[in-house]
């Protein structure tokens, strides 16, 4: 229960800020990208439950900016291309795929995911009474 609980708390919180990233820098979001945050937000978290690989901090970026990608791709198949609402359109940027990623997002998500992997391990310390990450930055 502790853990759906935890979980659910993190999926909105991620949900959250995605959602006010893209109007901050959009003008404008939709709900798509709250859910889509909230996923790869919990994701993001998950990166650490595997204690046993002790990741460093670039590395847990790399990871986050290929999931950002891959749910971000996995979302804009099923809003974009199979319902049709066409929330973004990549296509004109280079190095895309069927405009619904595109190499440029996914290097910022790279920077991003700093400010998400650290809010995460914050929020499990003081919600949740996680021990608090000390990072191996390579």
């Amino acid at each position: 229960m502790r853990t759906i609980l935890k979980h659910t708390f993190l999926f909105l919180v991620g949900g959250t800020l995605y959602f006010f990233i893209e109007i901050l820098f959009r003008g404008y979001s939709h709900p798509s990208m709250f859910i889509c945050g909230g996923i790869c937000f919990v994701l993001i978290g998950l990166i650490n439950e595997f204690k046993a690989f002790k990741i460093s901090l670039v590395w847990q970026m790399l990871i986050s900016s290929i999931i950002i990608t891959s749910i971000e791709f996995i979302t804009g198949l099923i809003v974009n291309i199979l319902l049709g609402l066409n929330v973004w359109d990549y296509s004109a940027r280079p190095f895309n795929i069927l405009g619904q990623i595109c190499l440029l997002y996914t290097v910022i998500w790279f920077f991003l995911s700093f400010a998400a992997i650290v809010l995460d391990d914050y929020l499990r310390y003081k919600f949740f009474g996680e021990d608090m990450m000390k990072y191996k930055i390579i």
